[in-house]
């Protein structure tokens, strides 16, 4: 009986020290990770799209359809709002 209680004792103590063993290793990982995370820079970030170039007032003898097709098709292809369309538009409107 002496020698079962025995047994007993050394199997528990090296599954004792085994689990120790395995979650220090893991703790010692865990810490690994999250200094080499905090090591990293952190992404760049994103960079705006330009503006696009507003079209240029009408020089003498330019065409006043041709500006304002133009403008349409910018804001049908979403290059502009309708806001921006609107006041390009009168400005285009207000120089002829």
């Amino acid at each position: 009986m002496l020698g079962t209680i025995g047994r007993t004792a050394v199997v528990a103590g090296t599954a004792s020290a085994t689990v120790n063993a395995v979650n220090r290793r893991s703790q010692q990982r865990d810490i690994e990770q999250q200094q080499a995370a905090a090591a990293q820079p952190p992404p760049p970030a994103p960079t705006a799209e330009p503006a696009p170039a507003a079209p240029s007032p009408p020089a003498a003898g330019e065409d006043i359809f041709a500006q304002l097709k133009q403008l349409g098709e910018l804001r049908d292809s979403h290059v502009i709002d309708a806001a921006e369309f609107e006041t390009l538009k009168a400005k285009i409107l207000a120089s002829a």
